[in-house]
C-alpha cells in the first residue's frame, strides 16, 4: 500500500537536505499519516481510513459524507 491519504490524496514531496556547506541531497518529504477510525452515521459503523493529519482536522470540521463524495469514495467498501 502506498502512503497516500485516502482522503485528499496527499502523497510523499521531493526535495533537498541542504547541509551548512549548502551541498544537496535528495531525500523524500513524507506525509504524517494516521490511521484513523471515524465514526460514519450514516451507515452506523466505525471506518477505519488512513488519513493525513490535515484530513483528520479538515474531517473534524466537513465531517465524513462531504468529504468522502467529494473525493468520490464508496465508505460501504471500508
Amino acid at each position: 500500500m502506498s502512503r497516500t491519504c485516502e482522503l485528499t490524496g496527499k502523497k510523499a514531496n521531493n526535495g533537498y537536505a541542504v547541509s551548512h556547506s549548502h551541498r544537496r541531497t535528495k531525500k523524500l518529504q513524507q506525509v504524517n499519516l494516521q490511521e484513523k477510525r471515524v465514526w460514519w452515521p450514516q451507515g452506523k459503523r466505525f471506518v477505519t481510513l488512513r488519513l493525513s493529519t490535515k484530513a483528520i482536522k479538515t474531517l473534524e470540521k466537513k465531517g465524513i459524507d462531504a468529504m468522502a463524495k467529494a473525493v468520490g469514495i464508496d465508505l460501504n467498501k471500508m
